[in-house]
């Protein structure tokens, strides 16, 4: 087997690159890291050094995806009140025993299911 330590990029298609850049970098406050103006890709770096997001403009037809965000407990309901405050509808949180830990559900700008995980222990490294 190949020893994977964690997932370090992940793309996301989205229809207007500048809304959705907004909408990542000013709410979730993910990092800029590169722009890719041939390609209308920004690259953003998600949690410092932990991964990137990379926002793929694409205006064709392509399913909505789920990607899921660690965060602290201790930093999950002031990330709830923010949400909402932006006027973003939130499911939850939500606790998960199988996992353990609590979940927060929101669309982003494109109907992209996100969610924010913060697991029942501290330890996020």
């Amino acid at each position: 087997m190949i020893p994977i330590s964690g997932v370090y990029e992940v793309a996301i298609r989205v229809r207007d690159l500048g809304a959705s850049e907004a909408f990542y970098r000013g709410i979730l406050g993910f990092e800029f890291a590169l722009r890719d103006e041939k390609r209308s890709w920004i690259f953003l770096r998600a949690g410092g050094s932990a991964g990137m997001v990379v926002l793929q403009e694409d205006t064709g037809q392509w399913p909505s995806q789920h990607v899921a965000f660690g965060l602290r407990a201790s930093e999950l309901e002031p990330a709830t009140a923010l949400l909402k405050e932006k006027g973003i509808k939130v499911i939850g949180p939500i606790f998960h025993s199988w996992m353990p830990g609590r979940s927060l559900y929101f669309n982003d700008p494109d109907g992209h299911a996100l969610e924010l995980f913060a697991p029942a222990t501290e330890d996020l490294s």
